[in-house]
């Protein structure tokens, strides 16, 4: 991707020449007037900007087009031979400029700049922008950095027929009698241009209203595609919104900073939602057109609820650069959980938190792409790979730990304090900091070296001395680091005794308490009974992996399912993971505890978490000689669950959709067919769209449907979900002509909807094909510059991740993978991340797998 990257010194050195505060003027603006009315491939982009500079001086402005009609600074024309690189060459800079840029920009179909996607089913056009990190280019002129705040001004033509929505109000369009309306909208606050945003197509809408803590009415909107509209539960939405609005406005101390308030269900949509200053967009994935477990439902309310805190923490108070990306993601992901456990209906939210994110912060900080919380970014493609478990789930869970440490109303205080005072700007880390000192008392520096400026995650574990009566007479904590991070932090946390009494196991005492260092001393915790379960970190406090004694390990494989609370037993459950993936424990022991005790797990999204790890283990971690035992274990298992489970039980669709996942053998396909079918029935399991899909796909990947037979769906089907399902399947039929069908449409061609990359992808590495896989490993590794110079960075890290046969997690694979890495040490730092985490997968794979042989 050369000529579209920016350092963070380039960015330095144009902040320093075009600094708002400097000019005479009231700052940076943009007019920018869109024309959607050029057809399929192209629209038109002007954009009009005023800014102050140092005099004489030279800069540049950054512009993805097809081409540059015309560039006019400070009524002069600029030659368009100076447009290159993605670039404008802006010479000869005055006090107060005006640079007028005429261009031809294209749609994309990667959900990267202005998307556009077509319906299968009407034919209707959506578009939608998409423009973190760097893609506010891709549709206009623009100093593309988070510091150069600015107003932005839209006038977009487009047929009438069609809603457009943008950062402001919409107001009444201008008709031209032609088919096309002009919609002029008014100018925004000072915002990044990350946050800025333009909607447009035939979407349904629907609104509401609500009244702020300022006393002024709040629009709200709720849009989507006409195809899925009845499918869309807005009033739930505006429910969820308004009880966001009322805990945020109440607890950051500062009313909702936008006009209205608009989020918008889009085709096609990369990550879970954006939040645009005031008009959100959501992946269609919260669109619920059939059955979805109770963790996706409550997933959607913890987005809902993160992208809302984003309209202050990241919208109203931007970082600096994206070194301090963290200011803006962990706290919305800590803001969302707090705000879902306690305004919402969804209270075990940190249970949640705990079984998710957390699990995905350990993985991600035991890569050896870890990084601080506040990360070293040199450059663009250096933040685009940091989109990662240590930026939201790390970051989250860090302040979680910092709110404990400073106390929660010391903590809300301080980040009111910080609203008020930094409104409109930009900051660094040590803004916050500054003022949780200021609410708290409490010296956060060397807080803040330990905890966001060091990587890697500490280890627990209790040393508990008792005597021949069973009395405590010693307990102590010690805490570990691994050798490549060697940092010993403060920990708040909670220690929990828990007993059985009558099946169940319940907690009987607990303490809470600073730990600090290699060894702390809890004096408190002598003279107590030794309980049945010692469990370290209860309620989850603190960040860190915690392991449990020999007898506290042994109660919990024998009652894990009796642990009354759910966030103790997500606790219980997450200890287990973790020492099996660090090769303490046996994959197979694992397997085995999962099976026995899973069907009493209640919470959806630990269920969800432990299923997707009880199938790497039986398809990655178990010794080879045994993998093939072990997946018709596995889905003999979960077969048995889903015929036990409460009929029409959030656990039954679980356990089936797992279970079509880990069919491995012909009576396991047979199984699938009839469920599919309705030969096979279970009282309760509705057969419907998703779920038929999922389960032909399990039919696929077992070489019992054909691509006849997903045609047959897709035409039943026809909607853009349907392609999706229908792409995965035809990729999972597991002999060589469908996979290098699959590669090839993946790799030869580069017209492929991002969805469409992203599901062959899914169905190229289907574990029941993971015999073909090895066919692909040279061709994965040469297709991987080019791929990385000729792609958009999000379709170029699908196809880097997706198609990387992890599945075969065999030495020949971690060969390979080394052979690539030290071949190309001067490739960009961005893919050489890529492909190191993917052979840091590999690598942990063999380990646990010798574990496993033992």
């Amino acid at each position: 991707m050369p000529g579209e990257n920016l350092t963070r010194i380039e960015a330095q050195q144009r902040r320093a020449i075009i600094d708002p505060s400097t000019g005479t003027g009231p700052g940076i603006s943009y007019e920018v007037l869109l024309d959607l009315t050029r057809g399929a491939d192209v629209f038109g982009s002007r954009t009009v900007i005023r800014f102050p500079a140092t005099d004489g001086a030279d800069s540049f402005i950054d512009l993805i087009a097809r081409e540059v009609r015309e560039i006019t600074l400070n009524g002069r024309e600029v030659p368009l031979s100076d447009f290159a690189d993605s670039r404008i060459t802006l010479r000869g800079l005055e006090r107060e400029n005006e640079l007028i840029v005429e261009a031809d920009c294209l749609y994309t179909n990667t959900g990267e700049g202005l998307h556009r996607f077509v319906d299968p089913v009407d034919g209707e056009v959506y578009l939608y922008s998409q423009f973190e990190v760097p893609d506010s280019r891709r549709v206009f002129a623009v100093f593309e950095q988070p510091d150069l705040k600015a107003t932005f001004q839209f006038t977009v033509t487009a047929p009438e027929p069609w809603k457009v929505i943008s950062n402001s109000p919409t107001p009444e369009p201008k008709k031209h009698g032609d088919g096309s309306a002009t919609w002029r909208f008014e100018p925004t606050p000072p915002i990044s241009s990350y946050i800025t945003a333009i909607i447009a197509g035939p979407y349904e809408e629907t609104f509401s209203e609500l009244t702020s803590a300022s006393g002024r009415v709040i629009p709200l909107g709720v849009y989507g595609r006409k195809s899925l509209w009845q499918h869309l539960d807005a009033d739930y939405i505006f429910d969820k919104t308004r009880e966001g609005f009322a805990y945020y406005e109440e607890k950051f101390d500062y009313p909702y900073p936008f006009a209205k308030y608009d989020q918008l269900f889009v085709p096609e949509f990369n990550a879970g939602a954006m939040e645009n200053a005031g008009a959100v967009t959501f992946t269609e994935t919260y669109v619920f057109r059939s059955k979805v477990t109770d963790a996706v439902k409550e997933r959607r309310v913890v987005t809902i609820l993160h992208e809302l805190a984003h309209m202050w923490f990241g919208d109203l108070v931007t970082m600096k650069w994206w070194n301090d990306l963290w200011l803006n993601e962990s706290f919305a992901e800590w803001a969302s959980t707090i705000a879902t456990a306690e305004a919402t209906e969804w209270t075990e939210a940190w249970t949640t938190f705990n079984a998710m994110e957390k699990t995905w912060a350990y993985r991600q900080d035991q890569l050896p792409s870890t990084h601080p919380v506040v990360a070293e970014i040199n450059d663009l493609e250096d933040v685009q790979v940091n989109f990662d478990g240590i930026t939201y789930a790390k970051g989250g869970s860090v302040l979680k730990q910092l709110a404990a440490w400073v106390g929660i109303e010391q903590f809300f205080a301080g980040v009111a304090a910080y609203f008020a005072k930094h409104e409109w700007g930009n900051t660094e880390v040590g803004d916050l900091l500054a003022e949780l000192e200021q609410t708290s008392g409490r010296e956060l520096g060397t807080w803040s070296k330990k905890w966001l400026e060091t990587a890697g995650v500490n280890t627990l574990a209790p040393v508990i001395v008792e005597g021949a009566d069973g009395i405590i007479s010693r307990f102590a904590i010690t805490q570990t680091a691994p050798a490549d991070y060697p940092t010993i932090r403060p920990h708040r946390l909670g220690v929990g005794f828990y007993n059985v009494t009558d099946g169940r196991l319940e907690r009987v005492h607990s303490v809470e308490l600073d730990v600090d260092g290699d060894l702390t001393e809890v004096p408190e915790l002598k003279g107590h009974t030794r309980p049945d379960l010692v469990l370290l970190n209860d309620e989850d406090l603190a960040y860190a992996k915690i392991r449990l004694d020999e007898r506290s390990l042994l109660t919990a494989i024998e009652h894990l399912g009796g642990i009354a609370d759910p966030l103790a037993r997500s606790l219980v459950w997450g200890a287990a993971w973790d020492q099996t993936r660090d090769a303490e424990a046996s994959p197979s022991d694992y397997v085995d505890l999962v099976l026995r005790n899973i069907g009493s797990e209640s919470e959806s999204t630990t269920v969800r978490t432990t299923l997707a790890q009880l199938q790497l283990a039986a398809n990655s971690y178990v010794a080879p000689e045994k993998r093939e035992a072990t997946r018709q274990k596995v889905a003999d298992g979960l077969w048995a669950l889903a015929q036990a489970a409460e009929p029409g039980s959030d656990s039954q669709l679980q356990f089936v959709t797992a279970f079509a996942t880990s069919a491995s053998t012909p009576a396991h396909w047979e199984s699938v067919r009839g469920i599919r079918d309705g030969k096979v029935v279970l009282d309760g399991l509705d057969i419907d769209t998703d779920l038929s899909w999922q389960l032909l796909v399990s039919l696929a990947a077992g070489g019992v449907a054909d691509a006849a037979a997903i045609d047959e769906a897709l035409a039943a089907d026809n909607t853009a979900k349907g392609g999706e399902f229908a792409a995965q399947a035809k990729a999972s039929i597991p002999d060589a002509a469908a996979k290098r069908t699959a590669w090839d449409s993946l790799i030869q061609n580069d017209d492929q909807p991002n969805t469409i990359v992203r599901s062959t992808a899914l169905g190229f590495q289907h574990p029941a094909g993971v015999a073909q896989l090895s066919a692909f490993v040279a061709p994965y590794f040469d297709m991987l510059l080019p791929i990385w110079e000729s792609r958009t960075y999000q379709i170029a890290q699908y196809l880097i991740v997706g198609l990387y046969p992890a599945a075969l997690a065999n030495l020949e694979l971690r060969d390979a993978t080394r052979a690539w890495l030290a071949a190309n040490r001067d490739a960009a730092p961005a893919l050489r991340r890529l492909v190191d985490e993917n052979l840091a997968g590999v690598e942990r794979a063999l380990a646990v797998q010798d574990r496993d042989a033992q």
